[in-house]
C-alpha cells in the first residue's frame, strides 16, 4: 500500500490588509514650526511601529514621499482602502514606473501587488512585489513583509525553487528564528521535492515542540516520501500510545506507513482494529481497502487464518465482491469447502471481473 500523501499546511500566507501603512511625506514645515510641534513629534514616534526585525542587517533608508507624488500617492491609498483594486492597479503601477524617489517606487508596487493578488493574478502580483523590494524604499517592517508576500506568491504559482531563494534571503537579511519561518522552510522543501532536508527541518521543529500534531503529521508525510517508513512509523506510534491520533487520516498514515515495512501488517491491523475500536475510522470503503491489503499481505506470509480473517471484514465493505472471491480462494486453500462456496456466491451476487472462477468455486463439490 501507498503512503497516503497528505498535503502539507504550508505556513506561508500573504500579509494583506493591515500590512499597508499610509504614506510618509517630506515635513515641508519650517523649523520654527518644527520647534512648535516638537513634543507632538515625539509622541508619534513613541507610537511608531516597533520594529519586527531587530536583528536584521539591512539599513532601513530615510527616504521620505515627494510633494510632487503626493497627490497620486493619496489616491492609490484611498482606492485600496475602498477595495478598488482595479483602481490601485491603474494609478500604482505608472506612476511606480515614473517616479524617481525609491520610497514612492516601493510603496507603488507594493500597493500594486497587493491589487493584483485580490484580482487572482499572482504572476503579477508576484511581479510587483519584487519590484517593491528591488525598490528598496521601504521601512524594514513593510520590506520584509513584502518579501513574506512575494514568498507566498511565488508558492501559489508553484516556484518553489524561487521561493526557497527568496525565504534564504528573507532569513540571512532578518537573522530571524521565529518557528513559522521554519516551518515555511520546511514545507517549501518538501513542496520542492527535497524531502531528505524537509524531514531534516520538520523533524528539529518536532523535537522542540512534540505535542504539535501539524508538526507531526508533517514530519511524518516527508519522512514518508523520503521512504523512511521506519522513522515516520516510530513516530506515529508514539503519538498513538499517547492518544493524539484523534483522526481517520492520521490512522491511515499509520497503518499506510506500517504496510509498507517487511512483515508490517500485522502491526497494521492491530492500528486499524484501534481505529475502529475507538469510532475514528469509519466502516467504509477506505476501511474496506485496508483490510483487503492486510489480508493480502497475511495470506502471502502463509497466514491463511488472518487472510480469511481480514477478507471476510474486508468484503462487506466492497463495492464489488472481489473480496469476497479472495476470501473463498483462501477457503479454498483451507479446505473449508461450504464457506467456499458461500463466499463465492457473495462474489458473483456483487460482482466481479472473473465470473467463471467465482462459479467454479462456488459449485465446488
Amino acid at each position: 500500500m501507498k503512503t497516503l500523501n497528505r498535503p502539507l499546511t504550508a505556513a506561508i500566507a500573504l500579509v494583506l490588509g493591515a500590512a499597508i501603512v499610509s504614506p510618509v511625506f517630506a515635513d515641508p514645515q519650517s523649523r520654527q514650526a518644527g520647534r512648535r510641534d516638537r513634543a507632538a513629534q515625539k509622541a508619534d514616534e513613541q507610537q511608531k511601529e516597533a520594529p519586527q526585525f531587530p536583528e536584521a542587517t539591512r539599513e532601513e533608508p530615510k527616504a521620505r514621499a515627494t510633494a510632487k507624488g503626493a497627490k497620486q500617492l493619496k489616491a492609490m491609498s484611498e482606492a485600496y482602502n475602498e477595495e478598488k483594486y482595479a483602481e490601485v492597479l491603474a494609478i500604482a503601477v505608472p506612476f511606480a514606473e515614473s517616479s524617481e524617489s525609491d520610497y514612492e517606487k516601493a510603496f507603488a508596487y507594493q500597493l500594486a501587488g497587493v491589487a493584483a493578488s485580490e484580482a487572482n493574478d499572482s504572476a503579477k502580483a508576484a511581479q510587483y512585489f519584487q519590484a517593491a523590494i528591488d525598490a528598496n524604499g521601504l521601512d524594514n517592517n513593510s520590506h520584509y513583509r513584502v518579501m513574506n508576500n512575494l514568498i507566498a506568491t511565488q508558492a501559489q504559482l508553484e516556484q518553489w525553487d524561487a521561493a526557497m531563494k527568496t525565504l534564504e534571503r528573507f532569513l540571512a537579511e532578518t537573522k530571524s528564528q521565529e518557528p513559522q519561518y521554519q516551518s515555511m522552510r520546511a514545507s517549501l522543501l518538501s513542496s520542492a521535492g527535497r524531502s531528505e532536508e524537509a524531514s531534516k527541518a520538520f523533524a528539529e521543529l518536532l523535537a522542540k515542540n512534540p505535542n504539535d500534531k501539524k508538526l507531526l503529521m508533517n514530519t511524518v508525510v516527508t519522512l514518508q516520501q523520503a521512504d523512511k517508513f521506519a522513522e515516520a512509523n516510530k513516530l506515529l506510534l508514539d503519538a498513538q500510545s499517547k492518544g493524539m491520533l484523534t483522526e481517520a487520516n492520521e490512522y491511515r498514515a499509520l497503518y499506510s506507513g506500517l504496510l509498507n515495512e517487511d512483515d508490517g501488517w500485522k502491526r497494521a491491523a492491530a492500528v486499524v482494529e484501534d481505529g475502529v475500536a475507538k469510532g475514528v475510522l469509519p466502516k467504509d470503503q477506505d476501511l474496506g481497502k485496508a483490510w483487503s491489503v492486510v489480508a493480502n499481505q497475511a495470506f502471502f506470509a502463509d497466514d491463511l487464518d488472518a487472510a480469511a480473517k481480514y477478507y471476510a471484514a474486508a468484503a462487506p465493505l466492497m463495492p464489488d465482491g472481489e473480496a469476497w472471491l479472495n476470501l473463498a480462494k483462501v477457503y479454498n486453500n483451507q479446505g473449508k469447502t461450504s464457506e467456499q462456496r458461500a463466499a463465492a456466491k457473495q462474489a458473483l451476487a456483487k460482482g466481479v471481473k472473473n465470473t467463471a472462477e467465482a462459479q467454479r468455486l462456488a459449485n465446488a463439490k
